[in-house]
């Protein structure tokens, strides 16, 4: 069954929504695999699924880092395994095995926990140091340069 994205699935910030979203679609492109296997095919969408989460992955461990939130490690720890646990899925593909509705299934119920639980907690303290930066950078932006210069 295909994900629709929702409006409780929204962190409120807007780059980790979007990306949250890539993610939902690559989950609804299995849901389209089952339908006709494509082996090929769904071997691209694991790929993609690994590559684009890590890569969100690290962009919220950057974030999370910069605004200084106590749970980083153990939040990077909860990415980790989920990583570890969808290679092994692409592993068991490699090995000929039928996983796309195991998959799907996994997929689906994770990113729904993750965005609601693990994602929750981290938010505010992102959101206050992003409206720290940008306080900042409006301070700086009223002074003249000599201020600037010497401040």
């Amino acid at each position: 069954m295909k994900m629709k994205w929702i409006s409780e699935y929204n962190t409120g910030i807007d780059v980790i929504d979007d990306q949250h979203k890539r993610i939902l679609d690559y989950i609804n492109e299995i849901d389209d695999c089952s339908e006709h296997i494509d082996r090929a095919h769904i071997k691209q969408i694991l790929d993609n699924i690994i590559d684009y989460t890590q890569s969100h992955f690290t962009f919220e461990e950057s974030l999370q880092e910069e605004a200084g939130y106590k749970y980083r490690v153990p939040h990077k720890r909860v990415h980790d395994l989920f990583i570890k646990k969808i290679e092994s899925y692409r592993s068991r593909f490699e090995m000929g095995q039928t996983i796309e509705a195991e998959l799907h299934e996994v997929l689906s119920k994770w990113l729904i926990n993750h965005i609601q639980h693990d994602d929750a907690d981290y938010v505010g303290a992102v959101k206050e140091n992003m409206m720290g930066i940008i306080k900042e950078k409006e301070q700086k932006k009223g002074k003249n340069w000599f201020t600037r210069f010497f401040s």
